[in-house]
């Protein structure tokens, strides 16, 4: 991981001979990914070769053009980045993928990094930041901006919660009582109280209403 941002320039004899950086952009939204686009092609040494707007076009798209990178959004409708990513992994081990999401959530950059991405950048961020990344994750070099490691680092520090507890928790958050959680997963109101106390404890809040704030806060529950 790294903490600096290092702007890498392509070699002269590469750009004479025309041997470019091929990306694959996914993302829902057309202006972002036309911006991300025109963003990439402005870049010595770089050029998109395909595009796609949701998970399984990716996947699909992928096959097809075979890219040194892809640059995938995470929240999609239909196929997330995360299943696409896991898929794309799957059948082509060498893949490089680069997560760009509007969100700094811990749990989304663990999800992401954890399905094979080789970094994980925010849309916000610089130009240069953008570029030194790709030229590093096509060089073979996984990094991570140092904010998003810190995110990942304050995750590994929390508690991690059982999977019945997020199940708990994700219905919390939708505002059930303990007795409509209980009766769909199918738990006595006891054995919900006690998830609910521990997940409290492993999120350091005192009520329901915290509960629900700190786990958006994290992206611990996906919220549509």
């Amino acid at each position: 991981m790294t903490s600096e941002v290092k702007v890498s320039v392509p070699k002269k004899e590469d750009l004479e001979s025309g041997a470019k950086i091929r990306l694959l952009v996914v993302d829902d939204h057309p202006p972002m990914r036309m911006g991300l686009i025109a963003l990439i092609k402005s870049q010595p040494g770089m050029d998109v070769i395909a595009e796609a707007s949701d998970g399984e076009e990716a996947i699909e798209v992928y096959d097809d053009v075979l890219p040194d990178i892809v640059m995938m959004d995470l929240r999609m409708p239909g196929m997330g980045g995360v299943e696409a990513i896991l898929s794309i992994c799957k059948k082509h081990p060498d893949a490089k993928v680069i997560v760009l999401s509007t969100y700094d959530w811990d749990e989304d950059i663990h999800r992401a990094i954890q399905s094979g991405a080789k970094s994980y950048l925010l849309k916000d961020m610089s130009v240069e930041e953008i570029a030194s990344t790709v030229r590093e994750v096509h060089e073979g070099i996984s990094s991570l901006p140092r904010q998003v490691a810190e995110r990942l680092e304050e995750r590994s520090k929390r508690q991690q919660l059982t999977e019945r507890e997020r199940d708990v928790l994700e219905y919390l958050i939708k505002g059930r009582s303990n007795k409509e959680i209980a009766s769909s997963l199918y738990l006595s109101e006891e054995t919900v109280k006690s998830h609910l106390k521990s997940l409290f404890a492993k999120l350091k809040v005192r009520d329901r209403t915290e509960a629900a704030i700190e786990a958006i806060r994290h992206g611990i529950v996906q919220i549509d």
